[in-house]
């Protein structure tokens, strides 16, 4: 079994973000809280090619950020982990502080 995974083309492995259960206080989170599709990007593929063949590589990094659509990215399971698989231009942005 594989255990790392390279990105073809402009796609970007990601994983997605968990809301805490509970607060810095101890309190219990309740599942309705309005959670914030967001995800860290753990490996991007080199980019795609134009009509000329020159790359055009991905503007993401690893460590970034992003914002993620509601639905969409292929599932990935790696070492007991589960990624998803975006393209580029599929993700809504990156998020930074």
């Amino acid at each position: 079994m594989a255990k790392r995974l390279i990105p073809s083309l402009n796609r970007v492995l990601v994983e997605k973000l968990l809301q805490p259960k509970k607060s810095v206080g101890g309190i219990l989170l309740p599942e309705t809280t309005k959670q914030l599709n967001a995800a860290n990007v753990i490996a991007v593929g080199p980019g795609d090619r134009d009509r000329d063949g020159k790359l055009i590589p991905v503007s993401l990094n690893e460590g970034d950020t992003v914002l993620l659509p509601e639905y969409g990215g292929t599932e990935v399971k790696l070492a007991e982990k589960e990624y998803l698989l975006f393209r580029e231009h599929d993700i809504l942005g990156k998020l930074e502080e």
